[in-house]
């Protein structure tokens, strides 16, 4: 209890620092926002600037802005979008689950794929298996995201076929009732199975782009962990009682090799949550990547705050997950 209440002190702090650099590096963009909400002739009007930067609280000192940015921030108001003229957290509670969905797929297939071969070219180090499995990570780590999303969009839309290429549901389906937010989870949770198959096959060609470099990275990463434990005394006291290998390889092996596996794990999927611009633009899919990447080219402050803030209160968030998992999977962990 004494370790969760000083990982909670802990966050809580890095959520203030999160605020504080949020804040600051918006304000040092070099551009007006004024001109940017307001358009050239409307900013040449002194009434009309004076009146938007008294709404916007732009007429007050730096420190009083931050003040009265945390304070709106303890009320759930993350201010207002200037191009839409919506809440911004209004307009985040609607783009964040749809990345979250996406996020979730590819770590969970990354998860699958990339500890499943690291684990398999570790018990068949030095062989084919191995380098066989050791160059392909490697080109998945290679390939520019970007370049991949358009042409698997190429591939398997446009030639093929065989998979949807932009939105999240077909044109003329209705999203399933709002639950989570998630297409998917929410047309399971309605019982209706063609709208989830659907948002499934949406989600397959976005989620497996974003998932190749993680599963790349899982892969070499899990290779090196599990050799590392493979060669420990307790692996060889295990072997020597006459154990069976499954028992071996999955309760002594892996589960040794997962405290670290489990920290890159938390890291990949806040990569992921934050790195999904580029693919929600190929795809249309209509999440944070898409909502940060139209803020950031209209120069939407609030609404650029808005989702620097969220990004790193869930970096924040799942490391404090992952710290307190350590215990759950290695119990040395606790008595340390």
């Amino acid at each position: 209890m004494r370790y969760v209440a000083v990982r909670l002190v802990v966050t809580v702090l890095l959520m203030f620092g999160v605020t504080v650099v949020t804040f600051t590096l918006t304000n040092l963009v070099p551009a007006d926002p004024v001109q940017a909400a307001l358009g050239e002739q409307a900013a040449a009007n002194p009434e009309i600037v004076a009146k938007f930067r008294a709404e916007q609280g732009l007429d007050q000192p730096i420190p009083m802005q931050y003040l009265r940015y945390v304070g709106n921030i303890f009320q759930g108001d993350l201010g207002t979008s200037v191009q839409s003229h919506q809440p911004v957290a209004k307009e985040l509670g609607a783009a964040f689950p749809a990345t979250i969905e996406l996020a979730l797929a590819a770590i969970v297939f990354s998860a699958i794929i990339g500890i499943g071969l690291g684990l398999w070219a570790a018990l068949k180090r030095r062989t084919l298996v191995d380098q066989v499995i050791r160059v392909v990570s490697l080109i998945g780590l290679s390939w520019p995201t970007f370049w991949l999303a358009l042409v698997a969009y190429y591939l398997f839309f446009f030639l093929l076929g065989i998979l949807p290429g932009s939105g999240r549901l077909e044109p003329a389906s209705i999203p399933p009732p709002q639950v989570t937010g998630m297409y998917t989870i929410d047309a399971l949770l309605a019982g209706d199975l063609w709208t989830f198959w659907d948002a499934l096959r949406h989600l397959i060609l976005p989620a497996s782009v974003l998932a190749l470099y993680t599963i790349g990275l899982l892969t070499r990463f899990s290779r090196s962990a599990v050799l590392e434990v493979m060669d420990m005394e307790y692996v060889k006291a295990a072997r020597a009682k006459g154990l069976p290998r499954r028992t071996v390889v999955f309760g002594y092996i892996l589960r040794g090799a997962f405290v670290p596996i489990l920290t890159v794990l938390g890291l990949a999927f806040g990569s992921l949550l934050s790195g999904t611009v580029l693919v929600e633009q190929v795809y249309s899919w209509h999440g944070l990547g898409q909502y940060s990447f139209a803020a950031a080219t209209k120069l939407d402050l609030p609404a650029i705050m808005g989702v620097g803030l969220i990004v790193g209160v869930v970096y924040i968030g799942l490391n404090f997950v992952v710290d307190l998992l350590y215990g759950v999977v290695d119990p040395r962990v606790r008595v340390a």
